[in-house]
């Protein structure tokens, strides 16, 4: 299920096509990503969150900032789907009169990334291991301790999971992720 509002003030929501190649009420992941495109205004964001919370929809990741028109800000929500349908979801989004855009993006149609600061255990004899699996996976080392490093690694959710992995072994000491981003994927021309 997908929405798009229509110019703010009009209240109308328009479903967007389905995905390509997936019949009409496929069988859906538990979680779906939810962008809303809302004014850049006080208090949105907990009108947004006390909505999840008095429903009693669970929220698994969410971010939000400004996007490149300083009036808007756009939310991405990670929503699981079992806490409560889809359609529920966007439904009660719609009644909140910031909101000007809803779209759930599905997994197929989507970019999306996640931004990772990790801070791990690397003594003298495995700084140089910790650093070459950063390097192989695309990170980057932005401190270094005595015997600890912070490494920032962008990327997919999945790709960000299986670095988690890798350094787990070393002792990870902390760990801060951002939560889940996401736009539509770009129509191509053949």
């Amino acid at each position: 299920m997908s929405a798009r509002r229509e110019p703010v003030g009009t209240g109308r929501v328009v479903p967007m096509r389905a995905a390509a190649g997936e019949p009409h009420g496929a069988a859906r992941l538990r979680h779906h990503v939810v962008t809303l495109l809302v004014e850049n205004k006080a208090g949105v964001l907990v009108r947004v969150a006390g909505l999840f919370a008095r429903r009693g929809f669970n929220i698994f990741s969410l971010a939000v900032a400004p996007t490149h028109d300083p009036r808007f800000s756009r939310i991405s929500i990670v929503v699981d789907v079992e806490s409560a349908p889809l359609e529920q979801v966007v439904d009660q989004l719609d009644k909140l009169v910031n909101v000007v855009e809803i779209t759930e993006l599905h997994p197929l149609e989507a970019r999306e990334a996640e931004l990772l600061l990790l801070t791990v255990s690397a003594d003298a004899v495995s700084r140089s291991q910790v650093i070459q699996l950063a390097e192989v996976f695309g990170a980057r080392v932005v401190d270094v301790g005595t015997d600890a490093l912070t490494v920032r690694f962008a990327s997919s959710p999945e790709e960000i999971d299986d670095f988690e992995e890798v350094m787990r072994p070393y002792g990870i000491r902390e760990l801060q992720r951002t939560g889940r981003i996401a736009l539509p994927k770009l129509v191509r021309e053949d």
